[in-house]
């Protein structure tokens, strides 16, 4: 980011100027009403001209071409572009031209909003247009966009830098409308997600965000201060106490759309920020839900994209029920020939080692567990494969298994190598509880930094006695990111986290001038990108020198130029 307007920029603040001695407001308060958008008349102009006789749509100007005393626009609204044919004794049928003239060819650029009404008609190239007779500026744009260029089906100059497009989103989905696509279809699967809760008779709530203790999960929590109560605070990293204790209130379904936070990395899957899927129904075990997941996905696949299946990368996924099954034990031992069955933690650390994992005395039974499974295993499950019976040591919020008490009755959904979906059977026991929470706790003092808390009040809730309950969490993130196949989770976030801007450092007026550099070049030097001194002094003066003179013909200035030696002096 730079304080320093370009030529574009300076132009486009006079163009401003310039509307505005004229008496244009360019950023009017009143309504604009709008009759049409570009989509519905390109769809249904052949079919119905009739309704297209008076019409008024409104969007940004994409493209140009101003010719004599008519010209051809493209605008482009929420719903796509269509061209635009003005006339200047249309818009203008008094004396004064200054609206045709001036207004629309020289005061407005490509990027700025307008307004137009008129009419719909074919030209003789059979291309559906908006006559327009009467043109409104609705907002002068003082950036110019990126002009994306496209020739014979192949695009130039995208705008495509991942960075700037995430940073600079608006400006992305201006220039690659197609990107919108993406946000639509993510929009549609909230949709559908609820109202296949909501016809099931499931309540949706909200739960705090900003919580006393950190619980839920397993993860590093963002710490903050509340003054007025002089007490830490935590963004939450998971919702799920929270709708258990709605539980124990005595509702018999309730489910949340959650931001999260975790303070931990950020890669491909991973933003600090994101939207999770909680669900709790009373009276169920994790067997009902696996059913009700896989219902739950194939309804959403067929919603946001019409069928069950759904290409990501180069694998066609099919989201169509039922979903194969596999213990937790049974994928370690098909893929690493080791059985984790009756194991002490000693023996699972001393094979995570043999196996060339990464391993440390901080991790536990169930962390050392879930690094085989990560490295081992999860990568070879891409069709929806429902993993299931983790160890104890892994599921501190979980039920024992009702067969086998060293391990619990929870699984996790995976596609594609990566996990979208985790249920319970909710553990209810609260003495049970307690001791797991104290487990964590020491794992906590051996360092594991993303062991959980001791939530004192939702054990007390549990003491209140909580039914049976099987609980779901999906990361709608991830989800998304299946369903649209965008391998980065950046693509389905309209606003991921980013690395702060650089700020780019100018100098002033003075500073150059204190080099013997007379104002008046200081301008062009800036357009030549020597924003500050040491930008100036690594350049090589003979090349500065000659690109000035470049510059001022260029700019067409009426300045004196520099003799070479005046200009190596500024080198000295």
């Amino acid at each position: 980011m730079s304080t320093v307007l370009s030529e574009q920029e300076q132009l486009r603040r006079q163009a401003l100027q310039s509307l505005v001695d004229l008496g244009i407001d360019p950023y009017p308060a009143e309504e604009f009403e709008i009759s049409a958008n570009a989509a519905d008349i390109l769809k249904n102009y052949d079919r119905d001209k009739l309704n297209y006789k008076n019409i008024s749509i409104a969007g940004r100007i994409m493209s140009r071409r101003v010719m004599g005393n008519a010209s051809f626009f493209e605008i482009q609204d929420s719903s796509g572009r269509i061209q635009a044919y003005i006339k200047r004794d249309d818009i203008c049928p008094d004396e004064d031209k200054t609206m045709y003239n001036v207004v629309f060819k020289k005061l407005l650029d490509i990027g700025d909003i307008v307004g137009i009404k008129g009419y719909v008609f074919t030209t003789q190239t059979e291309a559906i247009c908006v006559h327009v007779e009467k043109l409104t500026v609705l907002s002068k744009s003082l950036r110019p966009l990126p002009i994306v260029k496209t020739a014979e089906g192949k695009t130039y100059d995208a705008f495509t830098d991942p960075e700037l497009r995430y940073r600079m989103r608006y400006v992305d989905l201006v220039v690659n409308p197609q990107n919108k696509e993406i946000f639509v279809k993510r929009t549609k699967l909230f949709s559908a997600m609820r109202n296949f809760f909501n016809e099931a008779g499931y309540m949706e709530v909200e739960t705090p965000v900003l919580q006393s203790i950190p619980g839920g999960a397993a993860a590093r929590p963002f710490i903050t201060h509340h003054n007025a109560l002089d007490m830490p605070l935590y963004l939450r990293i998971a919702n799920e106490l929270y709708l258990k204790r709605l539980i124990v209130g005595g509702f018999d379904g309730v489910y949340e759309f959650s931001k999260n936070f975790r303070n931990e990395g950020m890669d491909r899957t991973h933003n600090p920020e994101f939207t999770a899927m909680e669900i709790y129904v009373a009276y169920k075990d994790y067997n009902w839900m696996m059913k009700f997941t896989e219902q739950l996905l194939e309804h959403c696949a067929i919603a946001v994209n019409g069928t069950t299946k759904t290409t990501f990368g180069e694998h066609e996924i099919d989201f169509r029920a039922p979903y194969k099954r596999i213990t937790m034990a049974d994928s370690i031992k098909e893929f690493t020939g080791f059985d984790i069955t009756g194991k002490s933690e000693q023996e699972i650390f001393v094979a995570a080692k043999d196996m060339g994992i990464a391993v440390n005395n901080t991790m536990g039974k169930g962390k050392l567990i879930d690094e085989i499974f990560g490295e081992k295993c999860e990568g070879n499950y891409i069709q929806p494969t429902f993993i299931t019976d983790y160890p104890k040591e892994m599921s501190p919020l979980t039920k024992k298994h009702r067969d086998n008490p060293e391990i619990t009755e929870r699984f996790e959904l995976m596609v594609c190598g990566k996990e979208i979906a985790n249920a319970y059977s909710e553990l209810n026991d609260p003495i049970d509880q307690r001791e797991r929470f104290e487990a964590q706790m020491a794992l906590s003092a051996r360092g594991d930094d993303e062991a959980m808390f001791i939530d004192q009040d939702f054990l007390r809730a549990l003491e209140y006695g909580m039914p049976p309950t099987s609980g779901l969490g999906i990361g709608m993130d991830r989800l998304i990111m299946f369903l649209t196949n965008n391998a980065s989770i950046q693509e389905v976030l309209f606003f991921p986290q980013m690395r702060p801007e650089k700020i780019t450092t100018v100098a002033s007026t003075e500073d150059y001038i204190a080099l013997g550099i007379p104002a008046e070049w200081v301008p062009v030097l800036q357009k030549m990108g020597f924003n500050t001194i040491p930008e100036l002094k690594d350049a090589n003066p003979n090349k500065v020198f000659n690109d000035l003179g470049g510059m001022r013909k260029k700019m067409k200035l009426e300045i004196a130029m520099p003799t070479k030696d005046e200009v190596l002096a500024w080198f000295s």
